[in-house]
């Protein structure tokens, strides 16, 4: 199957709920947690809870209280406990409808997750992805759990690249004008405007941790794409690069927001490379592999990215400071793209053959988990990862 990577996509364009749910914690406190859960009342939150508590890897659900290390307990509607291991957390459930019910839900599992596996939980925190159905590209935004997935863009024209501003806007590449340009949507208001068009290719905006900047390839006034750093709000920029038979594509920044890893083929080959935000100093980090492709920087310093190696691409995470010999490889031989990291600094989002899949880059014998199914071919996700639950 021919790999349709960012860069490709974007030349392509180119050239042609929630109330707060306070959480008690009582009590002190490798292996997977034993788990049960025997909550009565509204089957929504139940049957979510499960869910993220699986996808969390730190749990192993039985359906044997007797079994069960950590005992969830209570009804919908009422008060919930989790109690195990010396610790017990509880909160009063106010859910009125299924929709509350599954949030309530998934704010329990983080809790859970933090306080019995002492690891950060991702059930709150949103994926944003493109759906293609036919010719028709629309961002959707939902949650890792597959519930409550909805549709934020109805523009039947193509859009790639969405990533996150904040808890509740993306910056998207959108070929909505003839020409590709930046979109900001705040789908929390509805909103969706032009954010940056300069003529020739907009694309690829990556904003910075601090939030006051962001990365973005521009072609114009320059003779092929460059990356550049934009201020957010005077929308002045700066070029960073200059290979004048090259093409820049897909940035991210670092954890500090001082250096950017981007793609570029200037070796013929299409590779790894950071820069320097301030001194544009850069260096290879890639040397392995036809294709390196689709990074995302992680909190800890590690990057994920695609890979193609024997005609097929698989997901691998590297460590900038040791460079390519570093390298693992997380996932089996396939056809993986754009991995995203998640808050836990363990798990990625990744897409694979039109769909979305959970990798955890800790456990090398589980196997990657489809995370819902829909109608139409999910590509690009982009998880939320920074601050609290939405």
């Amino acid at each position: 199957m021919k790999k349709i990577t960012l860069l490709a996509m974007v030349a392509t364009l180119f050239s042609a709920l929630h109330a707060e749910t306070v959480v008690d914690v009582e009590g002190a406190g490798a292996e997977k947690i034993r788990v049960s859960v025997a909550v009565d009342g509204n089957p929504a939150f139940r049957k979510t809870l499960e869910r993220n508590l699986y996808l969390s890897g730190a749990f192993m659900l039985v359906a044997n209280g007797s079994t069960a290390t950590v005992k969830v307990t209570g009804s919908a509607g009422a008060e919930i406990a989790a109690a195990g291991r010396g610790k017990r957390i509880s909160f009063v459930s106010k859910a009125g409808d299924d929709k509350s019910a599954r949030m309530e839900a998934r704010r329990f599992s983080d809790a859970m997750t933090e306080t019995f596996a002492g690891q950060k939980g991702f059930a709150c925190d949103r994926i944003v992805f493109v759906c293609r159905r036919g010719r028709s590209d629309e961002i959707c935004v939902g949650y890792a759990d597959g519930s409550d997935i909805r549709q934020v863009t109805q523009k039947g024209k193509a859009v790639v690249g969405p990533r996150w501003k904040d808890a509740d806007t993306i910056l998207y590449t959108g070929y909505l004008n003839n020409a590709p340009q930046i979109f900001e949507l705040d789908f929390s208001a509805g909103k969706n405007k032009l954010k940056w068009g300069f003529g020739g290719l907009t694309a690829g905006a990556a904003v910075a941790p601090d939030g006051r900047r962001a990365a973005l390839i521009l072609s114009k006034p320059f003779a092929n794409p460059e990356l550049c750093v934009i201020d957010m709000a005077s929308g002045t920029w700066k070029r960073l690069t200059t290979t004048k038979t090259a093409n820049e594509g897909q940035p991210a920044w670092s954890p500090d927001g001082r250096s950017i890893v981007y793609v570029s083929d200037e070796s013929r080959r299409q590779h790894l490379y950071i820069i320097d935000a301030a001194s544009k100093s850069k260096r290879r980090v890639t040397a392995s592999g036809s294709q390196n492709v689709d990074p995302d920087w992680c909190a800890d310093g590690r990057i994920a990215y695609a890979t193609k190696r024997g005609g097929q691409s698989q997901i691998a995470v590297v460590s900038p400071a040791e460079g390519d010999k570093s390298a693992s490889l997380v996932t089996e031989p396939g056809s993986w793209e754009h991995p995203s990291w998640s808050r836990d600094r363990r798990h990625l989002v990744a897409e694979r053959d039109g769909a979305l899949f959970l990798v955890d880059t800790a456990d090398g014998a589980s196997k990657p988990v489809r995370l819902f199914t829909i109608d139409g071919k999910c590509t690009m996700p982009s998880w939320y990862s920074r601050g609290g639950g939405k």
